[in-house]
């Protein structure tokens, strides 16, 4: 079966999120078992932001039994990255099934066209595609009028498309609120649990003395980052908890300078760590020597960070924001909190702090949830088993 995988970034611009793992996982175990998958993308890279393109990243490139086919981005505005070129390298590789990863992007246009065009099936994922992101509705009359615009073409796709992919029920009832009749059906994200390995020695790396609490994602104020300096504000200057530390690390997506100046103005330069920009081996370190995950997030779809550090036993604090609920469970593998309570997080915080107990079980359980459930294996071989469907109906 040939498979054409298309998402608005991949290698190396890992620090993108969840997509660019997700499609990169979905093409490595496919391609194991001996189809011919193609990742066709952007060349972001990250190198110097969120929206930097290299033409200097190869145009072809193969990953273990995979590709990656990359076309120049020649104009962006926020995450929506315009490569026209892609639709010909598609046309010209004639696929015998899409899968569009990335539901508010401009790829998913092309996608969509392109199956047209070839008249193969398209199938059709989203992974935080921004349909019910709280912050659509504060953006500037520009911005609200293309959203508006995206969501015509996206109701169109999601009308069209042979199968609708969601990560989970509460995705799944935003497909349905789209089209009434789309054919969705739940495949739950999964991580790579053989690519979690490291050779960091994270602590000594970054000279840190203490146990600490992690936090992996954008620096964006939907990440919840302001209510958890205020939680540790909180640890530190009321509760005088000083013994831990915590490590923040990502990539700016607007909210860099206000973290800092928040950091500054609680006097917490001692007991927070930025690591900007971080590699992906010092991520996969922290995962490991981290005591938990904290993730307050004011929305998420179906995050992956939580699965990551489920992988190395280690529970997560998060919220009961949107998807969140569907992966990290209050009290089983996690803590949940109300969103933008810094009171509540700094609790739940102190909580696992003092009790290697309770971290231990939350932990194991994640841990089995990751190995029985939610690992790119599992993952995989339920999208063949969805292409595989889909082809011999059509």
């Amino acid at each position: 079966m040939k498979i054409a995988i298309i998402c608005p970034a991949s290698f190396p611009a890992t620090q993108f999120g969840g997509i660019a793992f997700l499609a990169v996982d979905i093409a490595r175990e496919i391609s194991t078992l001996g189809h011919d998958v193609t990742i066709y993308t952007t060349d972001l890279d990250f190198s110097n932001g969120p929206n930097k393109f290299n033409k200097k990243l190869p145009r072809n490139e193969k990953f273990e039994k995979f590709k990656i086919n990359r076309t120049h981005s020649w104009f962006s505005l926020k995450l929506f990255f315009l490569n026209p070129a892609m639709y010909s390298q598609i046309i010209k590789d004639k696929p015998d099934i899409v899968h569009t990863i990335g539901l508010r992007s401009f790829q998913s246009i092309i996608a969509w066209i392109a199956s047209k065009k070839l008249n193969v099936p398209l199938i059709v994922s989203d992974q935080g595609g921004l349909t019910t992101h709280p912050f659509l509705n504060e953006s500037g009359i520009f911005l609200k009028t293309l959203y508006k615009i995206q969501d015509l073409y996206i109701k169109n796709i999601v009308k069209y498309a042979s199968a609708v992919c969601a990560a989970n029920e509460y995705e799944k009832e935003i497909f349905s609120s789209i089209y009434k009749k789309s054919k969705t059906l739940i495949i739950r994200n999964g991580v790579n649990l053989k690519s979690l390995q490291s050779k960091i020695e994270f602590k000594n790396k970054y000279n840190i003395k203490s146990d600490f609490v992690l936090f992996v994602g954008r620096f964006s104020i939907s990440k919840g980052i302001e209510t958890l300096i205020k939680s540790f504000n909180i640890l530190v200057n009321e509760k005088k908890i000083t013994n831990s530390q915590l490590v923040i690390m990502g990539v700016d997506f607007g909210y860099q300078k206000e973290m800092y100046d928040l950091i500054k103005k609680f006097n917490l330069i001692d007991n927070i760590r930025v690591i900007e920009n971080p590699p992906r081996d010092d991520v996969i370190s922290a995962y490991g020597e981290s005591e938990f995950l904290a993730l307050p997030s004011q929305w998420e779809l179906s995050p992956l960070t939580p699965l990551e550090s489920f992988a190395f036993k280690k529970p997560v604090i998060s919220t009961r924001s949107h998807g969140i609920p569907y992966t990290v469970q209050d009290m089983k593998n996690g803590i949940l909190v109300d969103p933008q309570n810094p009171n509540q997080l700094a609790d739940a915080i102190e909580k696992l702090l003092n009790d290697s107990i309770l971290r231990e079980k939350l932990g194991l359980s994640g841990h089995n949830f990751v190995n029985e459930e939610c690992n790119s294996v599992s993952m995989a071989k339920n999208f063949l088993k969805t292409y595989e469907t889909i082809l011999e109906k059509n």
